[in-house]
């Protein structure tokens, strides 16, 4: 367990933030070890780029582009499963507050918004966040996947799995 001082994540291995305890297998719903609500309580330094009375959108730390923003709702779910449909629409709205301010503000108009929800899914802090990384030509921050063609041959049988249970 890395120290209280410094967390450094797996994935990325750089520092997620001073004072966050890291618990990949343990979700801490803990206000007071979440750096995320550390912040929206004002505990915790973080660069503002827009906020309202549901959310908080501030400059992720260890950003993959210029003006990389973290939204984040202001109270704690640690994960998509766990947000409400309701707060799901509130940090759309600022994400999509932030994404028109940039666009407005510096003529952005390629960005990456994503989420991670797990540990499988490579999830560092454990409070429901998307990012907002600005992209631009030659960023280096191209995206690497892995296609499977062969997944078509099961849609039907996958499709079956989600159909209502009668």
């Amino acid at each position: 367990m890395p120290s209280n001082d410094v967390c450094v994540s797996s994935w990325t291995n750089e520092p997620l933030s001073l004072g966050f305890v890291h618990r990949r297998a343990e979700r801490s719903s803990h206000m007071n070890e979440c750096i995320f609500c550390q912040i929206v309580q004002g505990d915790a330094k973080s660069w503002k780029v827009y906020e309202d009375d549901a959310t908080y959108a501030f400059l992720d730390v260890n950003p993959f582009s210029e003006y990389h923003t973290l939204v984040i709702p202001k109270t704690h779910y640690a994960d998509v499963f766990e947000l409400p449909k309701a707060q799901l629409m509130e940090v759309m709205r600022t994400v999509k507050a932030v994404v028109s301010l940039y666009e407005t503000k510096l003529g952005l108009r390629n960005v990456h918004i994503y989420n991670s929800s797990g540990v499988d899914a490579q999830q560092d802090v454990f409070h429901v966040h998307f990012h907002v990384v600005p992209r631009s030509a030659g960023d280096g921050q191209d995206l690497s996947r892995t296609t499977h063609p062969e997944f078509r041959e099961r849609f039907d049988e996958m499709l079956a799995q989600l159909a209502p249970t009668t």
